[in-house]
């Protein structure tokens, strides 16, 4: 018997034109964000990981859509970052970088994420490799 995929959570941060990408130790890059736990809503969860991957702490997040990769539900939220706040790598992550649209085109980042970027940043079609 198979079990369902966990949904997940991921958060678009924005800052002065630029996204938040993080990713872990020889990964490529992907937006903060993971699995939804149990008795945890999607915002909850989106906070929770955007908190414990950069740093990052939000009370309120913009929802954007839910989206299917791979059969499992993905929920996607947007934020605004105050340039004042900065975001550091914790935990599993290894590093965590402001883009711009022009650096995504050029950096390996997985497909769900790259994918999220084009609907709901213009970010235009990547050139590096992908997975």
């Amino acid at each position: 018997m198979s079990r369902a995929a966990k949904p997940k959570a991921s958060v678009i941060c924005q800052q002065d034109g630029k996204v938040l990408l993080v990713r872990k130790a020889e990964a490529k890059w992907t937006l903060p964000g993971g699995k939804i736990e149990v008795n945890e809503g999607p915002a909850e969860a989106a906070l929770r990981e955007l908190n414990e991957e950069t740093g990052l702490a939000s009370e309120t997040l913009e929802y954007l859509a839910t989206h299917e990769f791979a059969a499992r539900a993905h929920h996607v939220f947007r934020l605004a970052v105050p340039e004042a706040l900065a975001a550091t790598p914790r935990n599993e992550i290894a590093d965590c970088r402001w883009f711009s649209a022009e650096d995504v085109a050029r950096k390996p980042i997985k497909r769900p994420c790259l994918e999220l970027l084009r609907l709901y940043c213009q970010a235009p079609a990547a050139s590096g490799p992908q997975g």
